[in-house]
């Protein structure tokens, strides 16, 4: 993206893989001992040292924005399985504290995990959280060999996903939020589980006006990261700890090379 500051070197967790154990990286520093994809419960979280918790009990609104997948239906309760999504990448609902003992009525879950389609209007209406997850389907994440979906759409899958991108990028970028203090990251789940592309490089991109570049030129550099890095830049962003996980290592480093000045400021 010639308009973001992205990374050259970000991967994911050494042989983290499939998706779920990143998902669960990215929340709360570690997969747990998980190394395939699961549901809800399996296994069953009940640590609240994750950042979604940090993040409430600092008082810092969050919310996860998942899109259903191509013909399931439209979602209004707690996601504990795959009847709508694909619920491994969307760790939230995998700790106790969310999903209130696996119950699809949770108050805790339905409040903050919301059908993507509600963004929009929360942006509309300037009613977005400061923290928002957002998890395309896998007809627009770029996963690989995935069918049905829209026929109208791209048959390819990377071309489906940046076609996507190109669409609900600038519903971001254009809103209120983003312009007076946002940063968005387009960030990729994982790599290949073997050979020559083993664990990365992956996708890393951010979009905000306090990155180098502004949002409006590139900036890139070959700075080793993973998951780790980015959960310690959030926590960082909102002052939220003790770090977590392999967020708290001393050789972790966090996105601040990307913001101007080092400085870290954000409300996506």
């Amino acid at each position: 993206m010639n308009t973001s500051a992205h990374a050259e070197r970000y991967f994911n967790p050494p042989g983290n893989h499939p998706s779920q154990p990143n998902y669960l990286w990215l929340e709360a520093g570690t997969n747990f001992g998980v190394l395939e994809d699961t549901q809800p419960g399996q296994p069953r979280l009940d640590t609240t040292k994750h950042l979604a918790t940090l993040l409430q009990n600092a008082g810092i609104s969050w919310r996860a924005y998942a899109e259903p997948d191509f013909g399931s239906p439209v979602y209004d309760v707690c996601p504990r399985d795959f009847s709508y999504l694909d619920v491994e990448h969307l760790a939230f609902v995998f700790f106790n504290d969310v999903n209130e003992g696996l119950n699809p009525l949770s108050t805790e879950c339905i409040s903050h995990v919301r059908p993507y389609y509600q963004l929009a209007t929360d942006l509309a209406n300037h009613t977005s959280a400061r923290y928002n997850f957002i998890t395309p389907n896998l007809c627009h994440d770029g996963h690989e060999d995935v069918s049905p979906c829209d026929s109208t759409e791209p048959s390819d899958n990377t071309q489906r996903s940046d076609a996507w991108l190109k669409v609900n990028v600038p519903l971001i970028t254009e809103s209120q939020e983003y312009k007076e203090g946002g940063a968005l990251f387009i960030i990729w789940d994982e790599a290949e589980d073997d050979g020559q592309f083993s664990d990365g490089p992956i996708g890393f991109f951010l979009l905000s006006p306090f990155a180098k570049g502004g949002g409006k030129k590139a900036y890139s550099n070959s700075i080793h990261y993973d998951h780790s890095s980015t959960l310690k830049t959030l926590q960082e962003i909102f002052n939220v700890g003790p770090l977590l996980g392999a967020a708290a290592d001393h050789t972790t480093f966090d996105s601040s090379d990307f913001f101007r000045g080092g400085e870290m400021g954000g409300r996506y």
